[in-house]
């Protein structure tokens, strides 16, 4: 199979195989849905489990934060992580102290407490690969699932577009860029993106659910912009559309994808929050968001499923984009 997550018919079919019948199992394994919740009585706990392989320089912190998003894209707030370290043979241990002081200092920055994991030196890999559990609770009231998009909702995005797969291609692909004629200036700018406006998309989805009514939550990871958005249509049984001119990507971002030949909207997207809500809500959300200095945009609508998945443009309608595979992952093996 080609590098990056299994495709979504593969997915599909293995968790068809899927049966949960433990009835404290609220949210357990489906297409779009991030993370499992269980019911512990009069507190939620949600759980999630997610590998971290590129961004080697920073590899400790980002495996909190792309966990804790999924935690907070159910209305919940993160608590406790554990983290396994699996690192190559050359690894010594001063770097091994900088790996596990980056999963603790990103631990401590957002409250969470490290309870546990694992730690080992191991052959066949030649790059720190970091996989981490996030553990946090919800009340029962403020559960939000990526399938609860309602037809008639507004689709909002925050931050702005592909701004995790910007950053790792500048961090770890500079040179590629540079010979592509792409400044130093936007290279140091785009590499950068990962501390601003950052990864993180606790304090958006936290604004969100404090101050309208929210429907659905979810993070923009693998697959990009589209993917996040199919995975939000799938979950829900809906159809969306969207206007292209609305899709806010960064100016440094369009400038690598240019120079490299890839597509913004299937690009690596951590940061960037989907948040699906009544139209009439939109302007409290986009102003509760800029009070924080997080940029919201609206970019479109869910439909009821027949309507199918359109993307509008100056060509006119056409479907959604798909991609098979992120576009981070197609360039790295290419």
């Amino acid at each position: 199979m080609e590098i990056g997550k299994f495709p979504p018919s593969l997915l599909e079919k293995l968790l068809q195989k899927t049966r949960v019948s433990d009835p404290q199992v609220l949210l357990g394994p489906g297409l779009g849905e991030d993370a499992a919740v269980l019911d512990l009585g009069d507190t939620l706990l949600v759980a999630k489990s997610d590998p971290i392989t590129f961004a080697s320089d920073r590899i400790g912190s980002y495996a909190v934060q792309v966990n804790a998003n999924d935690v907070a894209c159910t209305g919940g707030v993160p608590r406790w992580f554990l983290a396994t370290l699996l690192v190559p043979e050359r690894f010594t241990e001063e770097q091994a102290e900088e790996l596990f002081s980056q999963v603790l200092d990103a631990c401590n920055a957002i409250g969470v407490a490290l309870i546990g994991g694992h730690s080992e030196v191991t052959y066949g890999i030649d790059r720190p690969l970091v996989a981490g559990t996030m553990l946090g609770v919800v009340a029962r009231d403020r559960l939000i699932r990526t399938g609860g998009a309602q037809e008639g909702d507004s689709i909002v995005v925050t931050k702005g577009l592909a701004i995790e797969g910007t950053a790792l291609l500048a961090r770890e692909r500079a040179d590629d860029l540079r010979n592509a004629g792409v400044s130093d200036e936007i290279i140091t700018q785009s590499a950068n993106l990962l501390d601003s406006p950052g990864i993180s998309v606790i304090a958006d989805a936290q604004i969100a659910c404090e101050t309208v009514q929210v429907h659905s939550l979810h993070d923009v990871t693998e697959g990009g912009l589209a993917t996040g958005l199919r995975e939000v249509a799938s979950a829900s049984g809906l159809g969306l559309a969207i206007e292209e001119d609305s899709v806010p990507v960064l100016p440094a971002t369009q400038q690598v994808c240019q120079a490299l030949g890839l597509e913004p909207l299937g690009l690596l997207a951590s940061g960037s929050l989907i948040i699906t809500l009544p139209p009439g809500d939109v302007p409290s959300l986009i102003a509760a968001l800029e009070k924080h200095d997080i940029d919201g945009w609206e970019i479109g609508m869910m439909l009821a499923p027949e309507e199918g998945l359109i993307s509008i443009g100056r060509g006119g309608e056409v479907e959604l984009p798909q991609f098979s595979r992120d576009e981070l992952a197609r360039y790295f093996s290419s």
